[in-house]
């Protein structure tokens, strides 16, 4: 009788030891843990992350950290961390989180456009995914890849399709400058390039005179227009003479470094400069900035007219005049640089 006491003793023990280890476990792996309201959480794993990067993310988001830490142990996410994006909802257990930032590494969408230069471009991705400015601008200047895929230094941001894309948290900064170049390629159907050749314009050359388009004219109705303009031009041989590529020539000048030129001036015609399309007849080295897609498909499907000048209209801003002879356009360009003065703007 004694013996059996003992025995039943020993068994509700043993069902309390394992009531109670199964319900640890079960608090451990799938009782909630999240203490967030949104609905949804991120946390950003770098690379050369450790597990403290990690649980430095994860700790104001879950009630119970040393639950997590216990199963993470367990599960060997300790010593086996992944990079990337990943997601947390509302109401996860430990064990879901686990999984999810094992091997959930989520995409999101990156966009640019209206970059002035590659240092700016590198700047503005990397406050979208891993890659850092610096490792993003040497990768887009790198000379050998350049050379490989038909760029330069001077033509390498015409590359660079104004757009949003997919890409992981994560991407290097290769990986970032390979899928921009295959977007690049996409872009230029067998269709753009029969109407680029039409034109006498390599894809280079189109992306560099789409950029003074775009500088010129934000109105994608007003930009096939525009572009007419400069091919009309270098159709007959005439100078450019377009003022956004003199603000670029001088912004690379000691003396215009953190200024606004508002107006164009006779003493910036002068500066030495490739990029001045008064001194120097056809295209500039490269793009001045970055245009957007409206302004590459304005050079492509140009507006068929005669029109060989233009001016700002200063009764419609943002807008342009346009003439046929230089006597007209003297008369546009008079009226408004005495709306510029009568703003002020001398300079």
């Amino acid at each position: 009788m004694y013996f059996k006491k003992i025995l039943w003793a020993v068994a509700l023990i043993g069902l309390l030891i394992c009531g109670g280890f199964a319900y640890y476990i079960y608090g451990t792996m799938f009782s909630p843990n999240t203490k967030f309201n949104n609905e949804t959480a991120y946390i950003y794993v770098p690379s050369s992350a450790s597990y403290e990067d990690v649980r430095s993310q994860l700790e104001p988001l879950l009630y119970d950290i040393e639950a997590f830490d216990a199963l993470a142990k367990q599960k060997k996410y300790t010593t086996n961390l992944k990079a990337g994006r990943f997601a947390i909802t509302k109401g996860m257990n430990n064990n879901a989180i686990i999984n999810s930032i094992r091997s959930r590494n989520l995409p999101l969408k990156i966009a640019f456009n209206n970059q002035h230069n590659l240092k700016d471009l590198a700047g503005r991705i990397s406050t979208q995914i891993e890659a850092d400015s610096l490792a993003l601008y040497q990768a887009m200047t790198d000379e050998t890849f350049l050379s490989e895929n038909g760029f330069n230094k001077a033509t390498a941001l015409g590359m660079y399709l104004p757009n949003s894309y997919e890409f992981f948290w994560n991407s290097s900064a290769e990986t970032f400058r390979n899928k921009m170049l295959k977007e690049y390629n996409r872009f230029w159907t067998a269709a753009r390039k029969a109407q680029a050749e039409k034109l006498n314009l390599s894809q280079n050359e189109v992306i560099t005179l789409a950029s003074i388009v775009h500088e010129e004219s934000k109105q994608a109705d007003e930009q096939p227009r525009v572009a007419g303009v400069y091919l009309n031009r270098l159709r007959i041989g005439m100078p450019l003479q377009a003022d956004p590529t003199l603000k670029f020539a001088a912004y690379q000048l000691p003396k215009y470094q953190n200024t606004i030129i508002r107006r164009v001036l006779n003493i910036h015609k002068d500066i030495d400069s490739p990029y001045n399309t008064y001194r120097n007849l056809g295209l500039p080295p490269g793009p001045i900035a970055m245009p957007d897609l409206s302004a590459i498909n304005a050079v492509l499907n140009p507006e068929s007219h005669s029109y060989l000048y233009f001016a700002a209209d200063a009764k419609r801003i943002g807008y342009h005049k346009f003439a046929k002879t230089l006597g007209q356009h003297n008369n546009n360009a008079r009226a408004y640089h005495r709306y510029l003065s009568s703003q002020g703007i001398n300079k």
